[in-house]
């Protein structure tokens, strides 16, 4: 079911490249987005009718259905919620930024203010799995950074009520404005504001292909955070480990989505054997085995190498969304890491504890993209803004050198600007 390679004898084609089955949804997304920009309202009444089997009168979820969800959740989740909004939280409050002032006594200041961005949207996925876990990485940055304006909005249920446990996850992170509407149409929705739901600055959060694509085409209208792909998992292990330890790791992401990757970099072919067997006993276990068997036929693979060096620089290659360094002194090749999301150290550290519980952020970059993008953070809810203050002296002193420059440039109305205030208009 999954193959096994070995690292220097098997082509870099077959180690590196990912299989997608990925539908053009462009088109399809833009009369979406087209629709609910000219419709408002009335369009995603139509799509909750059409995608979500919802019949609905309002969009906005008021606060009487909120309590009532919350009152509806065991109170054992509802004391995990809380303890990991707390982890979460404490996590993220060291990201929290100030500005800057440097002076200097000639008469010039530079520096940097941090200003939250004005409104923001969350998207949390309501589809094959409803994940309140989102709603916490997502709004507990946005409410640090100080955003004024904070909405979620979140796929209906055919009932027209929105899943308990993403309310729930909403009143803890302190949301208090939720809207019904999913797919596509919500991402419009945020992007260009309707009669009901506020147009935004930014959305944050992951979602279906056709989320993606939304987000992708509304993009330069309002900010994203990033294209969120399928998920993945590599996982770094010797022959020390659990197999079946390392299996159901690899069956954590493999069960999320049909187009998710679950990968092991391993330095014995018979450990990796042993991890194949354990994977076909455990996968008829789990509710979502199709999905989880579908994922590994398709981008599951076992990777044999020589070493854990070696381990690591196939990791950098793949750059995954989620690593786990599963080795007896994980610490010691953290520092060889140069691309992964997120990176989980040690024998007792699964994936699962940053997507619920650890405190670090679970929104990651996917498909490789940790070559050059980071975890959602508080520094995603704030804009930067410059600024520059000389004095008349200091000007005198700096407009020549400015000048130079900008004629250097050709660009001879910048060098005038700088000159003018010394009372000169010399070409």
């Amino acid at each position: 079911m999954i193959d096994i390679f070995t690292y220097g004898e098997t082509p870099d084609e077959a180690l590196f490249a990912r299989k997608s089955s990925v539908t053009d949804v462009r088109d399809t997304v833009f009369e979406i987005i087209r629709d609910v920009a000219e419709n408002g309202d009335r369009a995603l009444f139509a799509y909750a009718k059409m995608f979500d089997r919802a019949e609905l009168t309002s969009l906005e979820v008021t606060q009487e259905e909120i309590e009532e969800a919350v009152s509806s959740v065991d109170p054992d989740f509802l004391n995990v919620l809380l303890e990991a909004s707390a982890n979460i939280r404490n996590f993220h409050e060291k990201q929290v930024r100030n500005g800057f002032v440097l002076s200097e006594q000639n008469g010039v200041a530079v520096g940097q203010k941090m200003t939250p961005i004005e409104r923001v949207g969350l998207y949390v996925p309501g589809g094959t799995a409803a994940l309140p876990s989102t709603v916490l990485m997502t709004a507990i940055p946005a409410k640090l950074a100080g955003c004024p304006t904070i909405v979620m909005i979140t796929p209906p249920q055919a009932d027209g009520n929105v899943n308990p446990v993403i309310l729930a996850a909403a009143k803890v992170a302190g949301v208090n404005r939720i809207f019904k509407s999913g797919g596509a149409q919500a991402i419009a929705a945020l992007a260009y504001g309707t009669e009901s739901i506020p147009q935004v600055d930014k959305i944050v959060g992951p979602g279906n292909a056709f989320v993606a694509e939304a987000k992708r085409q509304v993009f330069g209208r309002v900010s994203i955070d990033m294209i969120a792909g399928p998920s993945d998992i590599l996982v770094i292990a010797d022959d020390t480990c659990n197999p079946s330890v390392v299996a159901a790791d690899l069956l954590s992401q493999a069960e999320h989505d049909k187009m998710a990757s679950a990968v092991l970099v391993t330095t014995s072919r018979p450990f990796a054997e042993r991890v194949g067997e354990e994977l076909e006993r455990q996968l008829p276990l789990l509710p979502r085995a199709e999905i989880a068997r579908i994922s590994l036929e398709a981008n599951g693979k076992v990777i044999v190498v020589k070493d854990l060096p070696t381990a690591i620089e196939v990791s950098n290659r793949i750059a995954p969304e989620h690593l786990e360094i599963c080795v007896d002194d994980p610490f010691a090749y953290l520092s060889q890491v140069k691309n992964a999301g997120s990176v989980f150290l040690g024998k007792h550290c699964p994936e699962a504890l940053g997507d619920y519980f650890a405190g670090p952020n679970h929104t990651l970059p996917t498909g490789g993209t940790a070559r050059f993008s980071s975890p959602l953070s508080v520094d995603d809810f704030i804009k930067k803004t410059q600024f520059t203050y000389y004095s008349a002296e200091a000007l005198s002193t700096a407009a020549e050198k400015v000048a130079c420059f900008a004629r250097q440039e050709g660009l001879e109305a910048h060098a005038r600007s700088a000159l003018a205030r010394k009372g000169r208009n010399d070409a």
